[in-house]
């Protein structure tokens, strides 16, 4: 299976949407195809254009009458009568239903009265529907997106002249990062932030990604200061990981013996650390002292801090998330002698870039065979690039 992600530093719209995912090489007349079984008196142009030198894709959803507003039963219906398939249908309810969702906050209105105008028009459910259908198409089992965009200053809706974020964008975007570049107009649409926000997860640092198409979807207006593009990079998903949220806990410590923090450190990986070490510090008063660092996972966070109060003489620590990047891993076997090894191979995308053989393994085979253990490491490395030779 496959991923994208979307890369929002021009915002994100159902129609940039709906253009990068287009670009990645769906032919468009099997788009406007599916998109006819909607059974909407709509026109959809699909043209290529640039935006400050860079080419892309550009999607226009015109329609021949005023769209109706419509409540979440009436797009539900809409979408539950079209020729697309279950799957892309329940997907589009689940996010025009987050739509409806916040905007019934924002206006303080009832989910079953709220009315949209814009945002359950015919060309938001050609973008929304088609977006859904793309994915679909392209074999796209997880969706990512990055910090996104806002833009900033006002914009006018049927309810008057609104800031930006708009309210809606604003509802949706809660807990997910977002900026400004300053760019005086809206960038995220409520439709684009519905789209992302129900599909998709938020990688809030630069992700290490192993991609082979990218895609490139062109807004409809012209920035002062920046290109008006929303990219998409597609890849396969088995060659994605998304690192869980990593913690640093630190604590300073002049009154602490050695037997005690030598202790602690190994209870520390007991408890689930990624890392755990010790640095020589001189602290207040020119006193001698220790700085423990413990790396660990968000779910094992209360755990570590706990046993940091109870096993050590530190009255206070701190913590804070830290960005973490960490190659892919494969294990495999090598033999010397009776001895399994296991050799750890780390890739960088499809890359190998390091062989390393257990060191555990290697200890102990060193014991039963009578070997240095850097004659076992040497042997295990050697064993290991031989059978490759071999094809075993």
């Amino acid at each position: 299976m496959n991923y994208v992600y979307f890369d929002c530093f021009s915002g994100a719209s159902g129609d940039m949407i709906l253009a990068s995912l287009l670009s990645l090489g769906v032919p468009a007349e099997q788009f406007q195809a599916a998109v006819k079984g909607l059974k909407l008196p709509v026109e959809i142009k699909i043209t290529r254009g640039k935006s400050m030198g860079l080419a892309g894709t550009r999607v226009q959803v015109r329609t021949s009458v005023d769209s109706p507003a419509r409540n979440f039963d009436q797009v539900s219906k809409v979408i539950k009568q079209s020729k697309f398939e279950p799957e892309i249908k329940e997907k589009a309810i689940s996010i025009f239903r987050r739509l409806f969702q916040a905007e019934s906050r924002v206006h303080g209105t009832g989910f079953a009265r709220t009315h949209l105008h814009e945002a359950a028009a015919d060309d938001a459910l050609v973008d929304i529907t088609g977006s859904c259908w793309l994915l679909t198409k392209l074999e796209v089992d997880r969706v990512f997106f990055s910090p996104v965009n806002l833009g900033s200053g006002s914009i006018k809706t049927s309810h008057g002249l609104l800031p930006v974020p708009a309210p809606a964008v604003a509802e949706l975007m809660k807990g997910y990062a977002v900026y400004s570049s300053g760019e005086q107009t809206e960038l995220l649409t409520p439709t684009g932030a519905a789209i992302l926000t129900t599909l998709g997860e938020c990688w809030p640092e630069k992700p290490q990604l192993v991609y082979n198409r990218l895609g490139y979807g062109l807004g409809q207006k012209k920035l002062e200061s920046q290109p008006n593009i929303l990219r998409a990079f597609y890849g396969q998903s088995d060659l994605l990981e998304l690192p869980p949220a990593v913690f640093q806990i630190e604590a300073t410590l002049d009154d602490a013996s050695p037997q005690l923090l030598g202790h602690f450190m190994n209870k520390t990986l007991d408890l689930g650390a990624l890392e755990s070490y010790l640095t020589p510090v001189v602290m207040k008063k020119n006193r001698l002292g220790t700085k423990l660092t413990i790396l660990a996972e968000a779910d094992k966070m209360e755990g570590l801090i706990e046993a940091v109060f109870k096993e050590t003489t530190t009255i206070g620590l701190r913590y804070f998330p830290v960005a973490r990047r960490v190659l892919r891993r494969e294990i495999t076997e090598i033999r010397l002698g009776s001895q399994k090894i296991r050799i750890k191979l780390a890739f960088l995308g499809r890359e190998r870039v390091n062989i390393q053989p257990e060191y555990e393994d290697c200890r102990q085979a060193a014991e039963a065979l009578k070997l240095p253990l850097k004659k076992v490491i040497s042997l295990s490395l050697e064993k290991f690039k031989e059978r490759g030779k071999n094809g075993k």
